[in-house]
């Protein structure tokens, strides 16, 4: 570990020391693609879910990424990813009792760089879509530059945001993934998995995405779009 880093944890833009291949591989990262005019069921979706040692936004790490991906109107099991990121430092903590990833599953995990890479790669050029979005794509956002000085700009939509916005009248404006699964009657085997929640948020939103089509909304550039008016709308009805 960087002494100087460890004495100072705030200073977090120390250039991470990637090998040469490490360093090819980074390079050879897609960039973000754009949310047009495609239908929803043509676009490729990255559904993600990350396990943290805590929800500390600034101090703690992405222990776990699970995701899995939505393609032509249904989720291809062919393309599932998943990986525990090793922590040497890591300690046992509270959230240990929600995920169940103790000091020796983590010490047995893969190199965070490596792990990042085969991430990214996975996603390609395609968004990505969240429960909660806004957690995940910071403490992923903050991995990926400690770890590759990586900086991620694919858009990332919230399922959270999703479902309100196109089933008003379900009135669950303030639920979690659980109050959502419950109301469409869906099935979660697991909870507080990487994986088994990216599966359950995925089929969340192909039910939304249903929905979302007798409303009129058929791109994913049209939902990116009424997602921001609905949010502005909440902003105001909120003062």
């Amino acid at each position: 570990m960087n002494l100087f880093r460890w004495l100072n944890p705030s200073k977090r833009n120390v250039a991470p020391e990637l090998t040469a291949e490490q360093q090819l591989r980074l390079r050879a990262l897609s960039g973000p693609g754009v949310l047009d005019q495609r239908t929803l069921r043509q676009q490729r979706w990255v559904v993600v879910d990350v396990e943290t040692s805590g929800l500390n936004l600034d101090r703690d790490e992405v222990l776990s990424i699970g995701a899995v991906v939505i393609e032509d109107g249904a989720i291809d099991f062919s393309q599932q990813f998943e990986r525990t990121l090793m922590r040497t430092d890591h300690k046992l903590s509270p959230s240990v009792l929600i995920h169940g990833l103790g000091p020796s599953a983590i010490a047995a995990g893969s190199e965070p760089v490596d792990a990042l890479l085969d991430f990214m790669t996975f996603v390609g050029d395609s968004p990505l879509l969240a429960f909660h979005a806004a957690f995940d794509e910071h403490m992923l956002g903050r991995a990926l530059k400690e770890s590759l000085g990586h900086r991620l700009l694919h858009p990332f939509l919230d399922v959270a945001h999703i479902a309100p916005f196109i089933c008003p009248d379900a009135n669950l404006r303030q639920a979690g993934l659980d109050d959502w699964t419950r109301f469409f009657g869906l099935h979660a085997e697991e909870r507080h998995h990487a994986s088994a929640d990216a599966l359950v948020t995925a089929e969340l939103a192909l039910i939304l995405f249903s929905h979302a089509r007798r409303v009129g909304i058929e791109s994913p550039a049209q939902l990116e779009q009424g997602l921001a008016k609905w949010r502005r709308q909440q902003q105001v009805h909120s003062f």
